[in-house]
């Protein structure tokens, strides 16, 4: 992958993050009312990772002699219903690591993106996990039980 390819890719990544976390401040907010104070605390978190990662992927764009923007994002839903939300999320970070693993392969003989385009496929990996893992929790325990366990 040649240094434009790789900073178009990084400018990917800047705009898909920053929806990514609009959407997830918005979902905290209405868990938050809903009164599921954990998910609330989990997807705020989760924006502040993403956030953390666009400035970063910034950086990379800069450094590469790249110039940042903030392109057009497409309109996404935002849900009331938390477990749907979660499947949602899931089915969109699967999709997500698919290209990502594309991308850090790409970026090997590029050692600072490499490295950072990794970091940020493991807390994708581990963002999916916790997704898979509470759907297989809200399986055993019932829906809920598991929305309880949220307050």
């Amino acid at each position: 992958m040649d240094k434009e390819q790789l900073i178009q890719a990084l400018q990917g990544i800047v705009t898909q993050l920053s929806q990514n976390a609009e959407q997830h401040r918005l979902q905290a907010i209405i868990f938050g009312d809903q009164g599921f104070n954990k998910l609330r605390e989990k997807y705020d978190g989760h924006a502040e990772e993403e956030i953390g990662f666009v400035a970063q992927f910034a950086q990379r764009i800069l450094d590469l002699g790249g110039e940042v923007k903030l392109e057009d994002k497409k309109a996404m839903k935002i849900y009331k219903d938390p477990v749907e939300y979660i499947k949602f999320d899931l089915e969109l970070s699967k999709e997500g690591l698919s290209q990502l693993l594309e991308l850090v392969n790409g970026s090997m003989t590029e050692p600072k993106t490499y490295d950072l385009l990794r970091a940020y496929y493991e807390d994708e990996e581990e963002d999916k996990l916790w997704s898979e893992n509470e759907l297989e929790l809200i399986e055993k325990i019932g829906e809920q039980n598991w929305l309880q366990s949220q307050l």
